[in-house]
């Protein structure tokens, strides 16, 4: 365990478990940008996201600090929630793939890591408050919603689905490891609210997107998407393409998880379905096409046999959780996808061409 620099000792940061991955690392930009002490407790594990710690790190000196360690490591996750003012628990095994190939490192992370936590928490005189990443995956495959296809996009023959998307009275159905590990997490936040007065709550999100996704096949589709179509390789398709999901700008997703703790005592116990909502729902044929426009050419995709527990369709009904945390539109999944793109672009150097095209040039110049 790296020991957290003085910037935050004493101070009761907050924690953010999983804090230099994609969407940890913005909530920790937003939330030392406003002024707080900040915790991360991250393994790295995850390729790239070191990058993200060193970016926290210089923009926030004084304000965040980390500790480099596995959440199986229970002594060490303790220590780091001892004196934190407030959780937001992110850190997670993130891919049903690798579910399904280790589940029980999948349930070590996601669930005994997660009570742990919980557990750390509970022991404190007071507990301090904890807010759960979970997924839309605790709903299964969906599989008996009826859907229609339409452009290149499956879409719910229920009219009343077809415009709000899935609230959270749809029933919890856990397909996969992946779906099982999250799902009983999920529960277990929810009943500790419910059973010792922990104050939690739990949002379970569609698909986020964004700068600082380290998109890859397995876990954020449409950086991976985008990183594909920047570097004119082709893009692998798992089904028909006309599987529709709600995307979410990080922006959207950070503004919900900072107004989730500061409401905490409203909806402690409760929780939440967020996406983009059927104004962002949009197929991966839908989005390639929007991809190809952006790069200036045609983005190639292969396609392969669905995978175990694909949805083919997913649209969060968000309006739970807007009417109860009073949050704006979201951001338009073409300009955000746009502004992901242009991130890419600078970040990483890609202009866009094939890899062809670009050696030809390099090679003219020298």
């Amino acid at each position: 365990m790296n020991a957290a620099t003085p910037a935050v000792v004493g101070r009761r940061p907050i924690l953010v478990t999983g804090g230099a991955g994609f969407i940890g690392s913005n909530l920790a930009d937003r939330l030392a940008s406003e002024g707080h002490d900040v915790l991360i407790y991250d393994a790295l594990a995850r390729p790239g996201v070191d990058r993200n710690l060193a970016w926290l790190t210089e923009r926030h000196p004084r304000r965040i600090s980390a500790v480099i360690a596995d959440v199986r490591a229970g002594t060490d996750l303790a220590a780091a929630a001892r004196d934190a003012s407030a959780v937001f628990h992110m850190a997670a095994q993130v891919a049903v793939t690798t579910s399904l190939v280790d589940p029980v490192s999948d349930f070590e992370i996601n669930v005994k890591a997660t009570l742990a936590l919980l557990e750390a928490l509970r022991a404190r005189p007071e507990p301090a408050p904890l807010i759960f990443a979970s997924t839309n995956k605790v709903y299964g495959d969906l599989a008996d919603v009826g859907l229609e296809l339409t452009n290149a996009a499956y879409l719910p023959i229920d009219p009343a689905i077809r415009c709000h998307g899935i609230g959270e009275s749809r029933p919890l159905d856990f397909h996969t490891p992946y779906g099982c590990s999250k799902g009983a997490a999920d529960q277990y936040v929810l009943d500790y609210a419910r059973s010792f007065d922990v104050p939690t709550s739990v949002i379970r999100m569609s698909c986020i997107y964004g700068q600082r996704q380290m998109g890859t096949e397995d876990q954020g589709w449409v950086a991976h998407f985008a990183i594909r179509a920047l570097e004119g390789r082709p893009i692998s398709i798992y089904g028909d393409g006309a599987q529709v999901r709600d995307i979410l700008d990080v922006s959207d997703a950070v503004e919900a998880y900072v107004a989730a703790l500061r409401d905490i005592k409203a909806i402690s116990g409760r929780a939440f379905n967020l996406g983009g909502g059927a104004q962002n729902a949009v197929s991966l044929r839908h989005l390639i096409a929007h991809l190809s426009d952006l790069v200036g050419r045609e983005v190639e995709a292969n396609y392969s046999d669905w995978r175990p527990g694909d949805q083919r369709y997913f649209v969060a009904d968000s309006r739970s959780i807007q009417t109860a945390l009073g949050l704006k539109a979201p951001v338009p999944w073409r300009t955000g996808v746009a502004n992901l793109v242009a991130w890419l672009r600078a970040e990483r150097g890609l202009s866009g061409e094939p890899e062809t095209k670009r050696a030809v040039r390099v090679g003219a110049l020298s």
